[in-house]
């Protein structure tokens, strides 16, 4: 089996455990408990996630190569302080969306950019709640103040009426930014695609609109000199042209 054969068939099974992580872990750290059950599940797509990394470690062709640059993999599944980038698994997610979001390219842009949006506030959201509801000193202690942060801080508007006070929160808060220009960015990108494309459609319909007189107007002139050229040649060539050529 190759790398390639290896995450085609685990791609579903891999979206399934990021999903199932998430609500596990959105229980733990809203209702801020440790129920078995939800320790059971997050310890489950724990597994998953290092079955897939050995899998594509083995698989790869140059495998120092791919350990070198998926160092970041190995610290997810390898360090319990990281637990929140788990939630990164959430890409393979993206990746089903954008080949559903439809053939038209805009509206898989557009499928894919509200997703990663989506996730991208809720996920921020569970990591800084995680990392700051119990710590001293910190001003975000409920899921509705985590929201809020996160919208704020993915818009780039920062009212600082919340942020973190510790380390891995900061982190959290780093990535939301760094992800939020992304996305703002596709946003930007998409909606002037769209409106330099209505543009030219819609000037293209005038010229079309203004030309169609000219056209049709070339199109009775070229008719009539068909139909002239089919006269002259129907009546054959004139008397004084075959007395000219009769001469000696």
């Amino acid at each position: 089996m190759t790398q390639e054969a290896w995450r085609r068939r685990s791609e579903w099974p891999l979206t399934v455990a990021a999903l199932v992580f998430l609500a596990a872990y959105s229980v733990q750290v809203i209702a801020n408990t440790d129920l078995l059950v939800v320790e059971v599940l997050i310890w489950g797509t724990w597994a998953a996630f290092v079955l897939d990394y050995v899998m594509n470690l083995v698989l790869a062709r140059e495998r120092g190569r791919w350990f070198i640059r998926n160092l970041h993999e190995l610290a997810i599944v390898a360090l319990p302080a990281l637990r929140p980038l788990r939630l990164l698994r959430l890409v393979t997610l993206l990746r089903v969306m954008h080949r559903v979001g439809g053939n038209a390219l805009r509206g898989r842009v557009l499928t894919y950019v509200l997703g990663a949006a989506t996730l991208l506030i809720y996920a921020g959201a569970l990591g800084v709640l995680d990392a700051e509801e119990n710590a001293p000193g910190s001003n975000l202690t409920t899921f509705g103040d985590a929201i809020w942060w996160a919208m704020t801080t993915i818009t780039t508007v920062g009212y600082g009426d919340h942020y973190p006070v510790t380390f891995l929160g900061r982190c959290v808060a780093a990535g939301l930014m760094v992800g939020g220009v992304a996305v703002l960015g596709v946003v930007t990108a998409s909606v002037a695609s769209w409106m330099v494309q209505s543009v030219a459609e819609e000037t293209q319909a005038e010229l079309d609109a203004a030309e169609a007189p000219v056209h049709e107007e070339l199109r009775k002139l070229t008719a009539q000199v068909e139909q002239l050229s089919e006269l002259l040649k129907d009546r054959g060539p004139s008397p004084h042209q075959g007395r000219s050529e009769e001469k000696p």
